[in-house]
C-alpha cells in the first residue's frame, strides 16, 4: 500500500471509531497515535463541542499538535470558545511561532488574557513574535534554534546540543554567536560530527559565506533565498546582525502555497486571505469595489461597439464574429499574465529582466497571432464566402492577440513598479484592454476596408 493510500486508509479508521455525536472520552480515543495533521482534519470534522470535549480528554502536548494544524478560521473559532485556562496550557505546549500564529487570530484583548495565563518567559517570547509583521521574516520565524558560543570546542558543543536537543525544533544546523549574540556562523550537525575533536568552532567558520535574512525582509523573499540556496533553515537577524530565529523549510511550504492562494484569487479580485468560511457580508465588501470597477471598464468596451453601430447595421455578421476576436486575445493574454506572475512570485524582482520578458511575450504573441490568424481566415472564408471579411477578420485576430500577450505580461510589471501586488485585479484590466482593442480593431478595420 502506497504512503497516500495508507493515510487515507489511517483517516477512516480513525472516523470509524469516532461517530459524530460522541463526548469526552469515547472521542478522544479515535485520536489516540494519530499523526497530527490527520488528527486536525477529524477535530475539523466533529461539532464545536465534541472538538472541546476530545482536547479535554487529550494529552496536552498531543492537543497542541493538533490545534496547531487546523485551519486557521476553524482553530480561531475553537480558540475563542475554549476555556482561558485549557487554551494557555495549549499554547504553552506550541513552539512560539506557532503559538504566535494562533493568537495573531484573536483579538488583542482575547490575547492578553491568554497570555497572562502562560509561563512568563514563554509569553514573553511569544509577545515578541506577535510584535514583528506576519508578511515578514520575524512573523514566520521560530525562536527555539541551537545557539553555540564560538569560543566553544566541537566536543563541548556537541554536549551542550545534545542537552538541548529536546528544546531545539531544528536539529540539523546550530547558529554560533560572539558574546554580543551577533551571529558569526552556522555549522551543519554532520560537520559537527566528523569534526576533529577539540576543534575550536570559530576554526570551523573561516571562510563562510553567511547569508541571512533582516527580520523587515518579506516573507516572499525568504522563500526565495531558501529555495535558491537550498537551504533547511535560514537565520533571521536584527539590525546589528544578532540572532533573533530561523525560518525553516517547512514555514516556506506554508508560505509558497499562501502566496500562491493569494495570487489566484488576486487576479479575479476577490478577498486575497478569503476563504469558504468568510462571512458572506465580509467577501461582499471585498469583491464588490472591483465588480464595480469591472462594470466601469466593460463600459468602455461597450462604447467602442457603440462608435461602430452603423458598421454593424450594414455587415450584422461582424457582431456574431466580434467574440472571436475578444475571447482569443483574453485567453492569449491569460497565458502571458500566468508566466508573469508566476515569475514575478519566484524571483526576486528584476526591472531588466521583467521589462525582457514583456517583450519576449510580444513576440510569442505576434507569431501566435499569426498562426491563429491564418486558422481563422480559412475558416471565415469557408463559412461566408467572403475574402476581404476573412482577411479582416485574421488580421483584426492577430494584433489583438499580440496586444492581449504584451498587456498581460505588462499589466503585473506595472503593478510592481507602482509598489501594488502584480496579481491584483490584473485579470480584470486585461480583459478591459484585450475587449476594448479588439472591438476596435475588427470593427474600425471592418468600417474601413469593408464599407
Amino acid at each position: 500500500m502506497n504512503e497516500k493510500n495508507a493515510s487515507n486508509a489511517s483517516q477512516e479508521e480513525l472516523r470509524a471509531v469516532v461517530p459524530p455525536g460522541a463526548e469526552g472520552e469515547a472521542v478522544a480515543v479515535g485520536f489516540e497515535n494519530a499523526h497530527p495533521a490527520d488528527g486536525a482534519d477529524l477535530l475539523e470534522d466533529l461539532p464545536l463541542k465534541d472538538q472541546l470535549s476530545v482536547l479535554e480528554s487529550l494529552d496536552t502536548s498531543d492537543a497542541a499538535e493538533f490545534v496547531a494544524e487546523m485551519e486557521k478560521h476553524d482553530r480561531a473559532v475553537l480558540m475563542r470558545a475554549m476555556s482561558p485556562d485549557l487554551a494557555a496550557d495549549i499554547l504553552e505546549e506550541m513552539s512560539p511561532d506557532d503559538a504566535a500564529d494562533v493568537l495573531e487570530d484573536l483579538d488583542s484583548a482575547h490575547q492578553q488574557v491568554l497570555l497572562q495565563r502562560v509561563e512568563s518567559e514563554e509569553a514573553q517570547e511569544i509577545e515578541t513574535l506577535l510584535t514583528f509583521d506576519s508578511d515578514t521574516a520575524g512573523g514566520v520565524m521560530n525562536t527555539e534554534v541551537t545557539v553555540l558560543e564560538q569560543n566553544l570546542t566541537v566536543d563541548q558543543a556537541i554536549a551542550l546540543i545534545r542537552r538541548a536537543a529536546e528544546e531545539s525544533e531544528i536539529p540539523y544546523y546550530a547558529y554560533v554567536v560572539d558574546d554580543q549574540e551577533h551571529l558569526m556562523g552556522v555549522v551543519s550537525l554532520r560537520n559537527l560530527m566528523l569534526a576533529r575533536p577539540g576543534k575550536p568552532l570559530r576554526e570551523m567558520l573561516e571562510n563562510q559565506q553567511l547569508i541571512t535574512a533582516a527580520f523587515d525582509t518579506d516573507k516572499e523573499e525568504v522563500a526565495h533565498l531558501l529555495s535558491h540556496y537550498n537551504f533547511l533553515a535560514l537565520p533571521v537577524v536584527d539590525r546589528e546582525g544578532r540572532l533573533l530565529g530561523v525560518v525553516t523549510h517547512d514555514d516556506v511550504i506554508d508560505i509558497i502555497h499562501e502566496e500562491a492562494s493569494e495570487d489566484m484569487l488576486g487576479m479575479v479580485g476577490a478577498g486575497q486571505n478569503e476563504t469558504v468560511d468568510t462571512p458572506w457580508l465580509r467577501s461582499v465588501t471585498l469583491r464588490l469595489p472591483w465588480l464595480i470597477i469591472n462594470v466601469a471598464n466593460s463600459a468602455v468596451a461597450a462604447w467602442v461597439v457603440h462608435m461602430f453601430e452603423g458598421t454593424i447595421a450594414q455587415m450584422a455578421i461582424l457582431a456574431a464574429l466580434m467574440p472571436i476576436v475578444a475571447n482569443q486575445a483574453g485567453n492569449s493574454g491569460q497565458q502571458s499574465l500566468a508566466v508573469m506572475i508566476r515569475q514575478l512570485a519566484m524571483e526576486a524582482w528584476d526591472r531588466r529582466r521583467a521589462w525582457t520578458a514583456v517583450l519576449r511575450e510580444a513576440k510569442i504573441g505576434l507569431l501566435n497571432g499569426l498562426m491563429v490568424g491564418m486558422l481563422v481566415l480559412c475558416g471565415v472564408f469557408i463559412l461566408t464566402h467572403h475574402v476581404d471579411l476573412a482577411g479582416v477578420m485574421a488580421l483584426a485576430l492577430g494584433l489583438d492577440m499580440m496586444v492581449g500577450n504584451v498587456a498581460g505580461a505588462m499589466i503585473p510589471v506595472v503593478l510592481r513598479e507602482l509598489g501594488r501586488d502584480p496579481a491584483h485585479a490584473s485579470s480584470i484590466f486585461l480583459t478591459t484592454i484585450t475587449d476594448s482593442t479588439g472591438f476596435f480593431l475588427f470593427l474600425g478595420l471592418a468600417h474601413l476596408l469593408l464599407l
